[in-house]
């Protein structure tokens, strides 16, 4: 008894110390043995050690989430994340990993990239991101520009190589195949210099190689937080780690050209300020724009805002993108100096006259149509830029008159504009159209088998996007989704592709444009036999009147719940 003891305590020591050898190379790969937990647990501690250590000029990073979103790919958006990685100054962060679209149709069903500020925590108070960017050469910019314009995401500098390898004019076909269990390589560089520089690698299971580069500005001294988000998508996380940033100089470019917007086009005698409200952007030479400081911009030509008529206005910046400065950029615009304003009238009233609020915010008065003429104190009239008038809506339901006002340089004018005011029950989105994708929605309605659930709402949108309008989502009690359709005939989700109809009469030059102020209708009917439809009936603020519909989505017509969601609008929902 005494030898076979000693045997299996010779055994089980042989295995620690094998186990310790296997793990003591420089990789982070786990190794299994058949042992007891409690020493499956000591090997696992020591590869996370291992993992993380610093072995000179590389940190490896231990993966906690290994595997990042839904097998089925049903991760939605802003669902499924990685790892969150810091990456301190002069630092770059590599990360590897194979990624999988499970052939979609869809080039945004890959990887994205979020690159934040240091708050390592998507719902703690301070988080910011500077931007999120796609593997499809697009992305878009976070509250960081908010705080610092510098921060501001710029489209024209992302870069790709994407090739069209089949010869059929479409590279994004292309893309999607090599994307498909593709072993991506991703550098985040944070250089000491204020800047990010990210540089996304894919080698496909096709052979192909393809790259996607993008750079902007970030804080030169606060660490940066990155994350990979998943969209119908998902990724086999291998590596990560840190070495010393690759960039400590950036070569500084000069402007090339400069557009002014916004400077008003009619100005009060008396009035000096001939800028008003005006934007300079400037264009620099490797292609990136922004928004220059109005203190940074000089005026050659000042004119006279003493004596009537048209003046002109010459506009110089001589910066470089580092703030250096060059040789001058210019342009010039022109105004119109006039007498004093001394009354107003509405001589063509706007497209849009209904209003629909919810508590105490008033919604922005939208101009579009709007004709205001002017009388001056010489007895002459004129029609006001819009842009130079003020609006006030009374948040009272019911038919009600909006101030319009003209704040000139000797006084105040205005005139009543008629408005019909609606009272919403709810609001889904923020008034000033900050509501990122998946980020706020309206009450969960449940909709009973062979019952029809009916949401009537007011939508504002920005109108930069067709997708900046309401979103309905069919989902279980549980909020398992059987599928997501947008008013601009898209949809998506396990119920949906390859199994629904859509139909519309959408005239989609003019779609994005027409979506502020429209009075929309959501239809959702359970049809009691494992199918659902979703009509839309939409009517513009101009009268005009269109439609969206999608018919057959699969269902559990026992457990059918839908809710809305926005992005760059909201909603007040009436009934």
């Amino acid at each position: 008894m005494k030898i076979r003891n000693k045997l299996i305590r010779r055994a089980l020591y042989a295995t620690v110390f094998a186990a310790f050898g296997l793990v003591g190379c420089e990789q982070s790969d786990r190794y299994l043995i058949d042992a007891p937990s409690d020493l499956q647990d000591r090997i696992d501690s020591i590869a996370d050690a291992n993992a993380s250590k610093d072995t000179g000029d590389t940190t490896y990073i231990n993966i906690s989430t290994s595997l990042v979103g839904q097998e089925d790919y049903s991760s939605g958006w802003w669902a499924d994340f990685s790892d969150y990685f810091t990456i301190p100054t002069n630092k770059l962060l590599h990360l590897e990993f194979i990624n999988h679209n499970g052939g979609s149709e869809n080039n945004w069903n890959n990887w994205n990239l979020a690159v934040t500020n240091e708050v390592a925590d998507r719902d703690g108070d301070g988080y910011a991101e500077y931007f999120v960017l796609r593997s499809d050469a697009y992305g878009w910019g976070g509250g960081m520009a908010d705080i610092d314009e510098r921060y501001a995401f710029d489209l024209n500098m992302v870069s790709h190589d994407y090739p069209d390898t089949d010869g059929d004019g479409d590279i994004w076909n292309d893309f999607r195949a090599t994307m498909d269990g593709a072993t991506v390589s991703i550098d985040i560089d944070h250089s000491a210099t204020g800047n990010v520089f990210v540089t996304a690698t894919a080698v496909g299971t096709n052979g192909t190689t393809i790259t996607e580069t993008y750079h902007q500005g970030v804080s030169a001294s606060d660490d940066i937080t990155a994350f990979l988000i998943c969209d119908a998508s998902y990724f086999e996380m291998n590596t990560a780690y840190l070495i010393p940033s690759k960039v400590t100089v950036v070569e500084d470019v000069s402007p090339i050209s400069i557009e002014v917007t916004g400077t008003p086009k009619f100005v009060e005698i008396g009035n000096e300020d001939f800028w008003g409200d005006g934007v300079a952007t400037v264009t620099f030479a490797d292609g990136s724009s922004a928004e220059v400081d109005t203190a940074d911009v000089s005026f050659s030509v000042i004119p006279d805002m003493t004596t009537l008529g048209e003046k002109t206005v010459a506009v110089a910046y001589s910066k470089t993108k580092q703030g250096n400065y060059g040789p001058a950029v210019t342009t010039s615009y022109t105004l119109e100096v006039t007498n004093a304003v001394t009354s107003l009238e509405i001589t063509t009233m706007p497209e849009m006259t209904i209003y629909a609020f919810y508590g105490t915010e008033s919604p922005a008065f939208d101009p579009a149509g709007l004709v205001v003429t002017a009388t001056y104190s010489d007895g002459s009239t004129g029609i006001l830029e819009n842009s130079t008038l003020e609006f006030e809506i009374p948040l009272v339901a019911g038919d009600q008159n909006a101030t319009v006002s003209y704040v000139g340089a000797t006084g105040t004018v205005s005139t009543t504009l008629p408005l019909t005011i609606v009272e919403g029950t709810s609001q889904v989105g923020a008034i000033d159209f900050s509501t990122a994708w998946w980020t706020e929605f309206s009450d969960d309605y449940a909709v009973a088998s062979g019952e029809s659930k009916v949401i009537t709402m007011y939508c504002y949108s920005n109108e930069v996007n067709n997708w900046h309008s309401p979103c309905t989502i069919l989902r279980k009690a549980d909020n398992a989704e059987y599928g997501v359709v947008r008013m601009d005939n898209f949809g998506w989700g396990a119920g949906y592709e390859g199994i629904a109809t859509a139909t519309n009469d959408w005239n989609f030059d003019v779609f994005a444009s027409n979506l502020n102020g429209s009075k929309v209708v959501i239809t959702v009917t359970n049809n009691g036999d494992n199918t659902a439809d979703i009509n839309y009936d939409v009517t513009y603020a101009t009268g005009e009147v269109h439609f969206q519909k999608y018919e057959g989505i699969e269902v559990d017509s026992s457990d059918l719940n839908c809710a809305l969601v926005i992005e760059g609008a909201y909603v007040v929902i009436t009934e």
